[in-house]
């Protein structure tokens, strides 16, 4: 039993047993979940080479986001049809049904041909199971947070459910050790990892989810929908009460808007972005860029606990749009910290020599296939930004006889001749990877450690704040489209947006712009449009309680 506070309401800290195992078993379950999700993430730059066909570095990678992407692009759909069946036959047995989806497409992940061996099929192969986890992970989050929030107290809804909001940044983390053991630990070679040693944690996910059903199928149902069941006052069409019906459709669309995207993009700046661009573009080791991430996840991941906890106090929209606004302001001077902290010699090599790409017939790859065309140009600035280096663009006359002309320092280069550009940026010293003795780690683990701040800040709150924006009828259903929409594609766009952007754009930080317009319009509609929901009672009927009451 919990101890009762003044006025017989649960002190904050003070869980019963049945709070304590549901929100174990819901957080570890979404945890391994997560692993599986992001497991493809972090291991794209490894693989990439052996699912799409050689010749292109950035385009393989870019394909392999794009593989990344489509998981993200089709988790709405899985919200409509998990959330659907979550708000007509329960929380508790929705999201069994999600794990095993997402448990069996990630094992499959790990025993997939490559392009060498059947072709175009291997990656149309790899992208219909990152389908299938999209859909999965679409049904999964509403699940749990909705299964939490309704066994949680109103005065510490916030703090219960932030338990939840740390299941994403941990399995992110889980993945990190598995992988970096596989890498690292010397049980094989590099070029073992690369070639087949990349599927072991793959086939690692068939253990936890043997371990998560085991551990959901011991719980009950959530007592709010029981409660609405037995009184008889479930909907029998949740998709059209949630999106067809005014108010609630009114507040799906500013849930997102004004909410769920600009969490998204702070979230996979904060931790995915900054990974990539430690190892993508600052040319980071692999075992220094885990670490320095993964030291900032064990770091950061407790304020997600805070910030929910100081959600049940202050409310939750305020802290929200105060991590999109701080994380919109300060993305630029971060990255750029942690260029200067990271590799210094990268950033004196940029400083003193300038590099111009003269070209026509350049275009703007983001969905990469059998369909794109990559002339001398795209090739061009394929290399250099690969190479983790910025340049400025200008246009050829009409009237010459060449398709792009780079100038490095004064070396001219005309075509697109890799061994010529090679040479060129040799002869200036130019460093092809961070040294790890000029690393800074107390300072880039500092900015790491802020932008970590900022995804607790939008994220610890936010499964608290979507919960009590809608009825238990229609809950589940209306509080996922919005979620996935927000991370699934303003956020899980992010890596693909921003590579093709920093490449057509000459400028490494460039991509930054994406997450900086998406977090800033969040906080403007959110602040403008958005009421508070703390306090709300999870009945029935509740729902839209902070408007109701004419916040």
């Amino acid at each position: 039993m919990a101890t009762a506070a003044p006025g017989g309401r649960p002190r904050p800290h003070d869980f019963t047993r049945e709070e304590t195992n549901v929100i174990f078993a819901s957080s570890l379950g979404t945890v391994f979940e997560w692993y599986d999700f992001y497991l493809y993430a972090v291991l794209a730059p490894f693989f990439a080479s052996l699912f799409f066909p050689a010749g292109n570095a950035t385009a393989a990678l870019l394909s392999a986001f794009a593989g990344y992407a489509a998981g993200f692009l089709v988790r709405p759909f899985g919200a409509l049809l998990f959330g659907r069946i979550g708000d007509l036959v329960g929380r508790k047995y929705t999201f069994l049904v999600t794990i095993l989806v997402m448990g069996f497409s990630t094992f499959a992940t790990g025993l997939l041909p490559t392009y060498a061996s059947v072709g175009w099929a291997a990656p149309l192969l790899m992208v219909g199971l990152r389908l299938l986890q999209g859909l999965a992970l679409g049904g999964e989050y509403g699940g749990a947070a909705t299964y939490v929030a309704e066994h949680s107290p109103d005065n510490r809804r916030g703090y219960d459910t932030a338990w939840i909001q740390t299941t994403a940044t941990l399995g992110l983390f889980l993945a990190l050790i598995i992988i970096g053991v596989c890498r690292f630990s010397g049980i094989m070679t590099p070029a073992q990892f690369s070639e087949w040693g990349w599927r072991i944690p793959f086939l690692v996910s068939l253990v936890l989810l043997v371990f998560s059903i085991y551990i959901r199928l011991k719980l009950n149902e959530s007592p709010v929908f029981q409660r609405m069941k037995a009184e008889g006052k479930g909907s029998k069409s949740p998709l059209s009460d949630s999106f067809l019906k005014y108010p609630n459709n009114k507040y799906v669309l500013l849930a997102l808007l004004g909410a769920t995207a600009g969490q998204g993009v702070v979230w996979y700046t904060g931790q995915f972005y900054a990974l990539f661009f430690l190892t993508i573009t600052l040319k980071v080791d692999g075992v220094s860029a885990y670490t320095m991430v993964g030291i900032a996840l064990l770091l950061g991941t407790p304020f997600f606990i805070f910030f929910g906890w100081l959600s049940d106090r202050i409310g939750r929209l305020k802290i929200i749009l105060a991590g999109c606004l701080i994380a919109a302001l300060t993305f630029f001077p971060l990255f750029r910290a942690l260029t200067h902290y990271v590799n210094p010699a990268l950033e004196s090599f940029q400083q003193a020599n300038a590099i111009q790409v003269q070209a026509r017939d350049c275009n703007f790859h983001i969905f990469v296939g059998p369909w794109s065309k990559f002339s001398p140009c795209d090739r061009t600035e394929d290399f250099l930004t690969k190479s983790g280096l910025s340049f400025t663009f200008a246009q050829l006359p009409a009237d010459s006889p060449d398709t792009v002309i780079t100038r490095i320092g004064n070396t001219e280069i005309k075509g697109y001749d890799e061994p010529a550009l090679k040479k060129a940026l040799a002869d200036l010293k130019y460093p092809t990877a961070a040294d790890k003795n000029a690393i800074n780690w107390p300072m880039a683990l500092l900015v790491l450690w802020i932008m970590l701040i900022y995804v607790t800040m939008v994220y610890g709150p936010m499964a608290a704040y979507l919960v009590e924006l809608f009825p238990t009828r229609i809950r589940y259903t209306s509080m996922s489209l919005p979620y996935h929409i927000g991370n699934g594609w303003f956020g899980g766009m992010l890596p693909l947006v921003a590579t093709a952007l920093a490449a057509a754009y000459g400028n490494i930080y460039y991509g930054l712009w994406y997450p900086i317009i998406v977090a800033l319009a969040t906080a403007i509609i959110g602040f403008l449009f958005l009421y508070e929901t703390k306090g709300v009672d999870l009945h029935v009927d509740s729902g839209h309680g902070a408007a109701r009451r004419g916040a």
